[in-house]
């Protein structure tokens, strides 16, 4: 079943997020966009490298009133180490969750059983907890978060103009296709 257009579930976790420790609910979701990342675990091989560009392009995800989270079936205390002791996870100004318990990976379809970790999975959460976007793939292929900020604009356009579509590759401000009767075949 798919999770496009429903509610997050409800979840409670750790994190680490600006030097301390936070609690974070589906409610820490709501009233602004959310990108959650899931990663196999901290201190791995490609995991650093995909903190390291949502790092890089952070101030977009902020400016489009957006939080990243990444989730890794870590520990938030690991996610302390991870942060303290890894130049390119160090750079990272957003929340690292921790989920242990496996809660949110199996909620979100993500969770490996016999591995207990997490595949490589990218959510866009609407304002109000919908999940607008849902991409998961193999491990051994990492993730371009300017992807996924291309995918959060034409959420958000959407969002804001009912009846109107972002075509392939579409970037923002450029045209979009309002779907007709007059558009079928025609394009």
């Amino acid at each position: 079943m798919s999770l496009i257009n429903t509610n997050v579930q409800p979840f409670k976790v750790n994190a680490f997020h600006d030097g301390k420790f936070v609690t974070l609910t589906e409610e820490s979701l709501k009233g602004h966009w959310s990108v959650l990342v899931f990663m196999p675990a901290a201190f791995t091989f490609n995991c650093p490298t995909e903190v390291e560009d949502a790092a890089d392009n952070y101030l977009e995800f902020q400016r489009a009133e957006t939080e990243v989270y990444i989730v890794t079936t870590d520990t938030h205390f690991s996610h302390k180490v991870w942060h303290e002791t890894s130049p390119a996870v160090g750079k990272a100004k957003f929340p690292l969750i921790g989920d242990p318990t496996h809660q949110l990976t199996r909620a979100f379809g993500v969770h490996i059983e016999e591995e207990g970790l997490a595949l490589r999975g990218t959510f866009l959460i609407n304002p109000e907890g919908v999940i607008k976007t849902a991409e998961i793939h193999d491990n051994a292929i990492a993730r371009d978060m300017k992807e996924t900020l291309r995918k959060l604009k034409a959420a958000q356009f959407v969002a804001k103009n009912p009846g109107k579509v972002c075509p392939a590759k579409w970037q923002e401000g450029e045209k979009t296709l309002a779907p007709s009767l007059d558009l079928v075949g025609k394009i």
